[in-house]
């Protein structure tokens, strides 16, 4: 972390007219011990995000703030907390809010690290934990509460999390907790916090609905919108491939991972059913592969994450609510079995799930039925999703191109299948997706 992101000198950001840069870690006048944290965290110099938003933030002032993942949302959401509450006092002072187990515990683990040298101590309340634990963790003191709004609604209503002392009230991914399911539970949280406290949203996409929305709870915000979706798309190689029947694309899959090198791979469905479904169907065919989605008990969603980050699985099943806010640094396939029902979810798979400046290809299975739907995002994004080249091998490491489709498809008489006629995918890669070792001779 020790450079500038590779993309912070391309951002182009809207802002209020009082935002100011500020170039270095030293003009915020930071207390001494976070100083040293950011240092041994690995920031030398702010991110472009960094250097809007923290000073506001610090100042006590409301903001929106709109960044593609990577830019450092987070990590100025935590300095911004940790300069301004008082570690002498053990009591909550901040509170974060994220859609997901995991991304609450991303932050977490954020603020932990960054606030080492001053002995913060933050809790990540989540759904599918001990509660007992939650609450003598809360009754022992805590300054910073991370967590999913049920789970903290729950120790709020039980009186163990103290709500007098908050300052500050963070919406991470504020797009997914005001628009599917959770305004109630952020509304009713709001309304048992002090009067004066500060309120801020962060989030790859802020829509137009959630900034009318913030005129219920935020006063005079300064908002920090980094233009757009583009950038996070810009360089990325992204293709389709047509099939004209559903019921192909599980073939597809397997003539991808039995043919393809990569590092790692993330397929995308639209269904929690669909996942389990795919899933059961490779295993079958003898790949290894993890699956993550909401409805997962957490303990589980939890280990399949680690293993695969570890590497145990070189392939992770999943929906767009079931990876949101999780960074994945190494996969270098993005796969779109399903094209996502929202537009604006295509964004979240491709920019933020992998880190930008990642050498990320994105593969979209197209029916005919999606066709509009694609055109639909590639308008949207002002993006070009191309058709998979006939030859491609300026693309590969290794002189032998990789090769896309069967020479018999078990889906019909045909020698090879319409849709992957001869095609060659376009990829800088690692390693093989491995099959199971068979059992028995």
């Amino acid at each position: 972390m020790s450079n500038l992101n590779a993309d912070d000198d391309k951002l182009v950001f809207e802002s209020s007219e009082q935002v100011k840069v500020i170039t270095s870690f030293d003009q915020l006048r930071l207390k001494d011990d976070l100083f040293r944290g950011i240092s041994a965290y690995g920031f030398e110099t702010p991110y472009a995000l960094q250097q809007r938003a923290i000073l506001p933030m610090v100042s006590g002032r409301d903001a929106i703030v709109q960044a593609e993942a990577g830019m450092g949302k987070t990590s100025t959401a935590a300095i911004a907390i940790l300069q301004s509450i008082n570690c002498n006092l053990r009591e909550t002072q901040a509170l974060i809010f994220s859609p997901t187990r995991e991304s609450a515990t991303e932050t977490q683990s954020v603020i932990m690290a960054l606030g080492d040298y001053l002995n913060v101590q933050c809790r990540a309340c989540i759904g599918g934990t001990s509660v007992a634990e939650d609450i003598r963790k809360l009754n022992s003191g805590v300054h910073v509460v991370s967590g999913t709004p049920g789970r903290v609604f729950d120790m709020i209503r039980r009186k163990h999390l103290r709500t007098r002392n908050i300052k500050m009230l963070v919406l991470d991914e504020a797009d997914e907790l005001l628009n599917k399911g959770f305004s109630n539970q952020v509304y009713d949280i709001y309304r048992y916090l002090p009067p004066a406290t500060q309120v801020v949203l962060l989030g790859t996409t802020v829509s137009r609905d959630v900034l009318d929305m913030t005129t219920k709870f935020m006063t005079d915000p300064i908002r920090i919108l980094s233009k757009r979706d583009e950038l996070i798309l810009e360089g990325r190689k992204q293709y389709f491939v047509t099939l004209e029947m559903e019921e192909w694309k599980f073939d597809t899959v397997c003539d991808l991972f039995g043919k393809l090198t990569m590092d790692q791979a993330v397929i995308f469905c639209d269904t929690r059913r669909k996942v389990d479904w795919l899933a059961e169907k490779l295993r079958d065919s003898k790949f290894t592969v993890a699956i993550m989605h909401e409805e997962m008990p957490g303990k589980e969603r939890d280990r399949n994450v680690a293993d695969f980050r570890a590497g145990i699985h070189r392939v992770l099943l999943t929906t767009d609510e079931g990876a949101r806010g999780i960074d994945m640094p190494r996969v270098s396939l993005v796969l779109n079995y399903d094209l996502p029902k929202e537009r604006e979810n295509y964004i979240h798979r491709i920019g933020c799930l992998v880190i930008p400046g990642s050498k990320t290809m994105t593969i979209n299975f197209v029916t005919l039925e999606d066709a509009k739907v694609l055109r639909d995002i590639e308008q949207y994004y002002n993006t070009q999703i191309v058709r998979i080249p006939n030859t491609a091998r300026r693309f590969f490491v290794e002189p032998s191109s990789v090769y896309l489709g069967r020479t018999n498809c078990p889906r019909t008489s045909q020698s090879s299948c319409s849709y992957s006629r001869m095609q060659f995918i376009p990829l800088i890669v690692n390693r093989p997706i491995k099959r199971l070792e068979s059992e028995g001779p």
